[in-house]
């Protein structure tokens, strides 16, 4: 508990200080999240964490903002027309000013502290976020995009706050994309709440483009009520090392969740995906397919794991997980789980680990193509099975776009990336 008590000593001692750069229902969280990590912990030798040792990640000595100084960056904000009545994006203080009651009863309730993780010290250093609140019945025609910059002078670790309300019957979708302009090493811890109420729509996808020296730690959490319908999509594109966590309760029947995920690494790049799909209720069913393309010494490791209790009868759920080594030192673990205590019910899981299929690669060579055009037309061809799952016409055209381009090696030649360093 070493790692976790410099960060208990160093809340305590400038306690006062995280308050006065933030706002009350943040705050009134603080306690709780303290005395969590104190008993608890950073996660350590748990199965679920067997393949990456995050709390090795908190060991360094990083900076922290806790004054808010402003931090230098390039930034363009884009906005194209406007929200719908009643629909609210806006920083968490500034949410929780206009509105406390209503921030206050979502913060901070999904989010499990009470397991090692990242959700007690991300709440105990927090200072702001971002909260999406869409009323009842109403559609968000144009995706929402949130662009989280990672910039800075020294190493820092970050602590990112995002909460989703959608009430029943709304519509959403949002983008959440990662990019690091830092030369230096980062750290980012990112607790993500969603709330989907009855009927209620969301597709919530997250990409990832950083640099070889950054960390990511980031925990999402979800509750489905009934007829609810979940798309979310993660895509791991450049990274250093990235640990995503995603909880999904189907509390109420009818809901229906999908559950997508690529990644492409290479050199000493690691990426650990965990799912967690918690079948509470009866009818509803969930989907996973994760897809892995690993080359030169870079590890990969999908944990997945879908509960289905005791009164949670006709539940469907399929979970799969595939994955390509392109080199011999590549690495890949992966364990998918099923837990099911109802007896009417359709599940099934599956999980393969193999390289690149020697005979379409000749038969493509065969018929004129450059061998190293045929291996990155292969992988592109495994990837989209996942990108076309993606709603969003335009993000998945994005998306079609940076896999090939990172296939070919030309997302690290981006300014700034640091990652041909």
């Amino acid at each position: 508990m070493q790692t976790e008590k410099i960060y208990t000593d160093l809340f305590v001692q400038n306690r006062q200080m995280v308050d006065d750069g933030s706002c009350q229902v943040l705050n009134s969280q603080r306690q709780q999240a303290l005395e969590a990590l104190e008993q608890y912990g950073l996660p350590v030798h748990q199965e679920e964490y067997l393949h990456t040792d995050v709390s090795q990640w908190f060991q360094p000595d990083w900076g922290l903002n806790i004054q808010r100084h402003k931090i230098q960056a390039d930034s363009v904000r884009i906005q194209h027309g406007t929200l719908p009545e009643g629909v609210v994006v806006e920083t968490l203080e500034k949410a929780s000013a206009q509105n406390p009651a209503l921030v206050e009863k979502y913060y901070n309730r999904l989010a499990d502290m009470k397991r090692p993780g990242i959700a007690a010290i991300n709440a105990m250093f927090c200072q702001d976020g971002v909260f999406i609140y869409v009323p009842k019945n109403t559609v968000v025609e144009q995706p929402v995009q949130l662009v989280s910059l990672l910039q800075s002078p020294v190493s820092m670790m970050v602590n990112r706050r995002i909460l989703v309300v959608l009430e029943q019957g709304a519509s959403l979708s949002l983008v959440m994309t990662d990019h690091s302009g830092a030369q230096n090493p980062m750290l980012a811890t990112q607790v993500t709440e969603v709330f989907v109420g009855a009927g209620a729509t969301l597709r919530l996808y997250e990409m990832e483009e950083t640099g070889v020296q950054n960390l990511r730690a980031a925990e999402t959490f979800v509750l489905q009520q009934a007829d609810s319908n979940v798309q979310m999509g993660c895509f791991t594109l450049t990274n250093g090392k990235t640990r995503n966590s995603t909880f999904v309760t189907l509390a109420e029947p009818g809901a229906n969740l999908q559950l997508d995920g690529a990644v492409v690494t290479d050199r000493n790049q690691h990426v650990d995906n965990f799912t967690s799909v918690d079948h509470k209720a009866g009818n509803c069913t969930s989907s996973e397919l994760y897809k892995y393309v690993l080359d030169d010494e870079s590890t990969g490791n999908f944990y997945g794991k879908v509960l289905v209790r005791p009164d949670s009868q006709h539940t469907a759920s399929a979970q799969t997980n595939r994955n390509i080594c392109v080199s011999k030192k590549a690495r890949m673990w992966t364990q998918p789980q099923l837990e099911i205590y109802a007896d009417d019910v359709k599940c099934s899981h599956g999980a393969t680990v193999g390289q690149l299929d020697e005979q379409a690669l000749f038969y493509m060579r065969q018929r004129g193509i450059p061998y190293v055009e045929a291996r990155m037309l292969l992988m592109q061809a495994f990837l989209n099975e996942v990108t076309d799952r993606v709603q969003v016409e335009l993000l998945r055209e994005r998306l079609h776009l940076l896999v090939e381009k990172r296939l070919r090696g030309e997302l690290n030649q981006c300014q700034n990336c640091g990652a041909c360093k």
